[in-house]
């Protein structure tokens, strides 16, 4: 890559991770996903961590509401976040399809943690992808993408003003995607999975983009339970 771009991507990396860090009081970094390079979310520090917490995933020391958010779902049927999870389990992660590393290695592997679940428990979790590229991530490319991950997955896309608006809410900033010269798209966002409870449909713990497998097959059972973290 040339050392502009680079540059570039770093200056536009930096400044939004600033803005994180304000709106989540810890510094939750960004990861810029793009066929042009593979960007890499650096570790979170999050205001505190429960030493005796029985999760894997780091425990967030403020617990925040699940966005109210409405999208349009891969059916084409509008989607509440809010009211249609509400009460449920739920992994939230927001991403885009041509994104070639962070997006389908995390809900693949979050795909593959899920498969271990048994059917009661897999009936108790709801995995959603809210797209930060709306334009070329269509109800039926969702779909298709998810599919290989987890066909019970929810895939959500819509206005990226209101994706932008619920994702700051979790101190996770998304930039409008851009086109590059060769025609890739880049988008820039956090890459954070965000775990809510369903005692009282909060986030409770933080996934960091590069969280092994084995991390959400230990975790998923307790989520899928409601475990106080």
């Amino acid at each position: 890559m040339p050392r502009s771009a680079r540059s570039a991507r770093s200056a536009r990396s930096a400044r939004l991770a600033g803005a994180a860090a304000v709106a989540l009081a810890a510094a939750l970094t960004l990861t810029a996903c793009g066929s042009d390079a593979g960007g890499s979310a650096s570790p979170a520090k999050v205001v505190q961590q429960k030493s005796d917490s029985p999760y894997e995933g780091t425990v967030l020391g403020k617990n925040f509401e699940k966005p109210d958010l409405q999208l349009t779902d891969t059916s084409g049927q509008p989607y509440d976040l809010r009211q249609q999870t509400k009460g449920r389990t739920t992994l939230l992660f927001f991403g885009y399809t041509s994104c070639p590393d962070v997006c389908p290695t995390t809900m693949g592997d979050i795909g593959v943690a899920m498969k271990k679940l048994s059917p009661e428990e897999r009936q108790k979790v709801d995995v959603v992808f809210v797209s930060t590229d709306p334009k070329r991530d269509t109800p039926q490319v969702l779909r298709s993408w998810l599919d290989s991950m987890g066909s019970d997955f929810i895939g959500l896309t819509g206005d990226l003003e209101k994706v932008k608006t619920a994702a700051k809410a979790l101190g996770i900033l998304i930039e409008d995607p851009v086109i590059n010269a060769d025609g890739t798209v880049t988008s820039t966002h956090g890459a954070q999975v965000l775990a809510f409870l369903p005692s009282d449909d909060k986030a409770h713990l933080l996934y960091l983009s590069g969280t092994e497998v084995k991390t959400y097959e230990h975790d998923l059972p307790l989520l899928a339970k409601g475990v106080a973290a």
